[in-house]
């Protein structure tokens, strides 16, 4: 995005009545609707409409929900950990509060039992009572020292399972390499309190969203490919996990038939699970959620959405967009766009990190780019 662009958003966005929560402001002078030079960039199918939930969330990342409606938003390069309020019930937020800085990428977030839990790169921190605390945060405590220190491909995303343990990913600490450390590409998980960590499944290259699926509680995630082998190849993926220990290909073996070319070979294909779904390649696809909400129609229920926060390195980007995998039973059946407008014409107006289902059904949109969070609703 040019500075003039970003400087007029930057100018025009906070002048936005709480109207632009469906998508439209008041125009100056006439009272005929004016559309936001942001939102109405975005295009969705029929019904849907999309709106800012938050905004000046710089750099918002993943998203947790607190039982008393507080919207918990980690970060990644600006190094901050928000709560996002909407006290008044409008489905817009009135604060954005920082409950700390300075924290080591932390990207992802959970809640437990009162309790937030925060991703840094080598550690996990717990804010105890954090919703009665807002305005005056406790200091964390340390759960666990568990994880590398790695930069690259260090941020977590982090949730807890139906199985009451934290899962928290390690990436790999390259494009592609082989580690003798157990530890990476992979998904780990442990006990609330640190205790017990453990290798889940491995051959991971870079998770940063997952999900169980509703019905049959297995867990789900996105997982980004690897660089430097062209614009179209390999793709990113959606694995889906049927039994702890599985192995889904880094560094050997990337989508369903792509084999790298420096270590495959090396691993047996049959060994190895292939991806439930191929997603764009470079797409980077983050965070994603099975959709469990009843205002959407019927046909979206318990079908993936995910935030593809776009390519970084390919001579014409892709990505940046919302996407959708329908499902059929438990199989994937199907890959398409649901919410596009942050990229046109090469030009970046948003990067989506991560998806929220809200208890009404509507579903949130973190953007790291924009720092704002968007509200996507269904009307008939």
């Amino acid at each position: 995005m040019t500075a003039i662009r970003l400087s007029f958003l930057r100018l025009i966005l906070p002048v936005l009545s709480v109207a632009a929560a469906c998508g439209t402001a008041p125009a100056p002078g006439n009272g005929e609707p004016e559309a936001d030079p942001l939102l109405a960039r975005i295009q969705m199918p029929e019904g849907f409409r999309i709106g800012i939930y938050a905004r000046d969330v710089p750099n918002a990342r993943a998203m947790a929900l607190g039982p008393g409606g507080t919207l918990f938003v980690g970060s990644r390069r600006a190094g901050n950990l928000y709560a996002v309020r909407d006290r008044d019930g409008d489905f817009t937020a009135d604060e954005v509060l920082t409950l700390d800085r300075g924290l080591r990428m932390p990207s992802g977030v959970a809640f437990r039992d009162g309790a937030l839990y925060v991703a840094e790169v080598s550690r996990i921190l717990r804010y105890d009572d954090i919703e009665n605390r807002l305005d005056d945060p406790p200091e964390p405590v340390v759960v666990s020292r568990g994880f590398p220190s790695d930069r690259h491909h260090g941020w977590k995303f982090i949730r807890f399972g139906p199985d009451g343990r934290l899962y928290v990913p390690v990436g790999a600490p390259c494009n592609v390499c082989e580690r003798s450390d157990p530890r990476y590409a992979t998904i780990m998980r442990m006990n609330q309190d640190g205790s017990d960590l453990e290798v889940y499944v491995s051959g991971v290259r870079n998770t940063v969203g997952f999900d169980w699926h509703p019905e049959s509680g297995e867990l789900w995630f996105t997982d980004n490919g690897r660089d430097l082998m062209g614009n179209d190849t390999p793709p990113d993926e959606l694995n889906r996990v049927t039994a702890a220990g599985q192995h889904f290909g880094f560094p050997y073996h990337h989508g369903i038939d792509v084999p790298d070319p420096e270590f495959g070979g090396r691993r047996p294909l049959e060994t190895m699970v292939a991806p439930a779904q191929e997603l764009g390649p470079h797409v980077a696809a983050v965070g994603m959620r099975f959709y469990t909400g009843d205002m959407f129609p019927p046909e979206y229920r318990n079908q993936v959405f995910i935030a593809e926060h776009g390519s970084w390195n390919r001579d014409s980007k892709i990505g940046y967009r919302v996407t959708l995998v329908r499902l059929e039973g438990n199989e994937a059946s199907g890959y398409e766009d649901f919410a596009m407008g942050w990229l046109e014409d090469e030009e970046v107006y948003g990067r989506p990190a991560d998806v929220e289902v809200m208890p009404d059904g509507s579903l949130l949109v973190s953007d790291d780019y924009a720092g704002m969070i968007y509200r996507i609703t269904y009307e008939n």
